[in-house]
């Protein structure tokens, strides 16, 4: 287990990073290599990367962290995914952490590659742009994040492919030399990052990971508080309908609350979901559901202030009967 400190944002303690560049895989971007076909012996040898947090499989939360590779192989048996990917498989299957990125590896192009693993409830694409640009402004091999206790995690890193392809290389050659076969079964993990130049990120929130039922409880724990639900319940949503766009919440927000004040309060979610159905129909994006709210705004605002001259009180709902309307002549009957 990767130790936890609740407090606080992801990265709060490090400086922003600049932006890492252009995803095109090969070139100036980076590909992601996602180790996801581990046991899960402490799990009792449950399929970890299924297990969901807010909704979302483990696997499918890593997955949207990387949204930004041009090439994300997971190196696991396939299954449904929410977002398209490579499928990889080391050979025999269950030979390590070693053997697992080497099988990814074959799979990808770009200069820079993320490795993580399929079990990380908190990394987010800011974590992985962070990896990134620490990698890119210094010479060094590799860039990991280190968890709250100051431990290394190589399988939360960004990598330059060419050293990890001659460290694996070299690390085949041994295991041929001595046993003749260059295999990678078994082997661990420090003997890969033990012969790397690395660069450290502190980070002790994206670093946590799901090895046990209690870590998987505090996870599930995290994302509802205060300051994480509304973001993680966004997220969730966008996975499930299929949709990736990312809008102002706050403009929906104060859309929802002068609907609620200005007209009453069962127009803010039907409010909402016309603006949302217009910018659909119009085929927009961010742009235009930001626009499509300002109507609706300012057209709850109009509706509100008519109410006020007319000496209703905004925020209340009218009488479903007019004072001298008879039973059936009701607006609804």
């Amino acid at each position: 287990m990767t130790a936890y400190e609740p407090p606080g944002d992801p990265g709060a303690d490090t400086d922003p990073a600049p932006d890492p560049g252009p995803t095109e895989p090969g070139r100036a971007g980076y590909d992601a290599v996602v180790l996801a076909g581990g046991a899960a012996r402490r799990l009792g040898g449950v399929d970890k990367p299924g297990l969901r947090v807010g909704g979302r499989a483990l696997l499918d939360r890593v997955l949207a962290a990387c949204a930004g590779a041009g090439t994300t192989v997971v190196v696991a048996e396939p299954r449904p995914t929410a977002r398209p990917v490579t499928w990889a498989r080391e050979d025999p299957p269950g030979g390590g952490p070693l053997a697992a990125l080497a099988a990814g590896l074959r799979h990808t192009a770009a200069e820079h590659v993320v490795v993580v693993s399929a079990d990380l409830p908190f990394l987010a694409p800011a974590t992985v742009a962070r990896l990134l640009a620490s990698l890119a402004a210094g010479d060094a091999d590799g860039a990991l994040l280190t968890d709250a206790d100051g431990r290394d995690q190589p399988l939360v890193a960004a990598y330059r492919a060419p050293a990890l392809r001659r460290e694996l290389a070299a690390l085949a050659r041994d295991r041929a030399a001595r046993d003749g076969e260059p295999d990678l079964t078994g082997l661990p993990l420090r003997r890969l990052t033990g012969a790397l130049r690395l660069t450290r990120v502190p980070d002790a929130v994206a670093s946590f990971d799901c090895d046990t039922w209690d870590d998987l409880a505090t996870a599930r724990a995290r994302i509802r508080e205060h300051g994480h639900v509304l973001d993680e319940w966004i997220s969730a949503a966008k996975d499930e309908l299929g949709i990736d766009l990312d809008v102002d919440t706050k403009v929906l927000l104060d859309l929802a609350r002068d609907a609620a004040h200005g007209v009453a309060r069962p127009a803010a979610p039907l409010t909402t979901f016309l603006v949302g159905y217009a910018a659909g129909r119009a085929q927009g994006g961010p742009e235009a559901v930001a626009e499509t709210a300002r109507k609706a705004a300012a057209l709850a605002l109009r509706w509100a202030e008519e109410a006020a001259d007319a000496g209703a009180a905004p925020g209340k709902d009218t009488p479903d009967v007019a004072p001298d309307a008879t039973p059936d002549t009701r607006p609804d009957a």
